[in-house]
C-alpha cells in the first residue's frame, strides 16, 4: 500500500518551503488555499481553506495527493475531483490534527486515489 502522507518526488516539493496561501486545483478546478501544512516524516499534509467552494470549510489532503507544486505560480495540484474532495470525511482542525485515528480513516478513503509510483 502507497503511504499517502509523504509527497511524491516528482512534485517538485522543496522542504522547508512556505506553502501557505498558495492556490490548491484539483483536476476540474479550483478548490481554495493552503491554510496549513506539515512536512512531518509519514505525516504530511495541506489543510485548505475551501472559501466558498464548501462554505466556510476546510479539507484536510494528505500530502501523497498532490500531483505537482507550481513554486512560480505558487499553485499546487492535486490528484483528485472536486467531489472526492468534498466527498472525504469531514475535517475539524481542533479535533483532527495530530488525531492518529483520524489520519488512518482519512488514508484509507485517499489510499485508492494516491498515485502508486
Amino acid at each position: 500500500m502507497v503511504n499517502v502522507w509523504i509527497y511524491r518526488e516528482t512534485s517538485g516539493r522543496l522542504a522547508g518551503t512556505d506553502l501557505t496561501g498558495y492556490k490548491v486545483e484539483a483536476l476540474d478546478g479550483s478548490i481554495g488555499k493552503v491554510d496549513k501544512h506539515s512536512d512531518e516524516v509519514d505525516a504530511s499534509y495541506l489543510v485548505v481553506d475551501t472559501g466558498p467552494w464548501i462554505f466556510g470549510k476546510q479539507v484536510l489532503l494528505p500530502a501523497g495527493t498532490v500531483s505537482l507544486i507550481d513554486m512560480d505560480e505558487q499553485k499546487i495540484n492535486v490528484e483528485l475531483t472536486k467531489e472526492q474532495i468534498k466527498s472525504a470525511p469531514e475535517f475539524d482542525k481542533e479535533k483532527h490534527l495530530g488525531d492518529v485515528q483520524y489520519q488512518s480513516v482519512l488514508g484509507g478513503y485517499y489510499g485508492g486515489t494516491a498515485h502508486r509510483a
